[in-house]
């Protein structure tokens, strides 16, 4: 019988750059039953402080669910079906963002990266303002994940 490798932890710093080349991952809250909710989004990532943030409307139901129960994860997958690394921590759900150019507001344009920011500035703080965006800080205090090295 032929022995299959077993998959391999990712170092600290590997677990950190996976999250440093990804956009996107799956965020699991806390439903009120205890089971989980799944949900893709869109997020950035912070290294040096260690957290995840992610931009959303203040009437999502995972926002319900954080402010309930701020514990969450974070899922991303690698560059194949093998590798992943998950960021687990508790979250923090800012206010929404009421006036262009607000605190909130300047985080979130912050998060998006340079080459996607919008040209017109003003209008996209005014947009923010109108859905009642929040920003989730995901403040990471343990990251796993592994690599299965096969081929294919």
């Amino acid at each position: 019988m032929t022995r299959r490798p077993a998959p391999r932890s990712l170092s600290d710093e590997a677990l950190s750059g996976l999250l440093g080349r990804q956009q996107f991952g799956t965020l699991a809250t806390v439903k009120r039953s205890g089971h989980p909710h799944l949900t893709t989004m869109a997020y950035s990532w912070d290294p040096e402080a260690r957290i995840v943030r992610f931009s959303t409307t203040a009437d999502r139901v995972k926002v319900q669910h954080l402010q309930r129960n701020p514990r969450a994860a974070l899922h991303v997958p690698g560059g194949d079906v093998w590798s992943f690394a998950v960021a687990e921590g508790e979250a923090v759900v800012s206010e929404s963002t009421t006036v262009p150019g607000d605190a909130v507001g300047r985080e979130l344009l912050e998060m998006i990266p340079e080459a996607g920011r919008p040209d017109d500035e003003a209008a996209f703080l005014e947009e923010l303002v109108a859905e009642r965006r929040v920003v989730i800080r995901l403040k990471v205090d343990r990251l796993y994940g592994t690599v299965l090295d096969i081929d294919g």
